[in-house]
């Protein structure tokens, strides 16, 4: 089986990441109502459904305009990873280091379509189960969406000592935001590039070291034959 070139390779993570995440929302705007959840495994792992304005984990950023800005924020900042992972490509980065952006780019595409499109396509979840397409049109305008969040990990929970400052005798619980497959894939992503930053770069350039001693040159060069310069020749791999 042929391999996946880096590029397609990161495509087809997009892709399937963007899929997975969209149909799990739009399940869960067409099977629950806000603030319904159940359990998956136990008392860790259940799909609790929230919706939220801001920027991932259901944290906010404040007001009607701070969402439109957040919103635009997302589209440039997808834009720019996009145009950056193909600039990559062309320079033969690391396939780890591409495929950690493509998963930053995925989560960022998934959240921005919730933002963008979902305040037209449906109506609200406040004690109903939401309508796709409805008669009456969507529950905001362009721009105005709200995401969807549901996968919630309640793995520890227990209660703040009483001399734990500001919140002793408070429940605590860990993990307690409410998040989605987008914000896992910007989470991971960003965390393999702040990790294996150097070790993506230090594998790429020991590849193209094992590439040189096995005689295949990491740049062509010029040959002569009879007082003539032959046009340089590339290796297509």
């Amino acid at each position: 089986m042929r391999k996946l070139s880096k590029l397609n390779l990161a495509l087809l993570i997009i892709i399937i990441i963007i899929v997975a995440d969209q149909v799990l929302k739009f399940w869960i705007k067409t099977h629950m109502v806000l603030g319904q959840e159940f359990r998956v495994a136990g008392n860790w792992f259940i799909i609790h459904f929230v919706e939220n304005n801001g920027i991932a984990f259901g944290f906010e950023f404040a007001g009607e305009y701070g969402k439109i800005i957040l919103t635009v924020f997302r589209i440039v900042a997808a834009t720019v990873i996009g145009w950056y992972l193909l600039r990559l490509n062309k320079q033969e980065a690391p396939r780890g280091f591409m495929i950690s952006l493509a998963l930053v780019l995925a989560g960022a595409i998934g959240n921005i379509i919730d933002s963008v499109f979902y305040g037209m396509i449906f109506s609200h979840s406040h004690g109903q189960v939401a309508e796709f397409l409805p008669a009456g049109g969507g529950y905001e305008t362009f721009l105005h969406g709200k995401v969807v969040d549901m996968l919630y990990f309640p793995i520890l929970r227990g209660t703040y000592p009483d001399w734990f400052p500001f919140l002793g005798g408070n429940e605590f619980i860990f993990f307690r935001p409410v998040f989605n497959i987008a914000d896992s894939s910007i989470t991971v992503g960003i965390f393999s590039i702040l990790l294996f930053y150097r070790n993506f770069f230090n594998d790429h350039a020991s590849s193209k070291d094992k590439e040189v001693k096995n005689g295949i040159p990491s740049e062509p060069k010029e040959e002569t034959n009879e007082g003539m310069t032959l046009p340089e020749t590339e290796i297509i791999t």
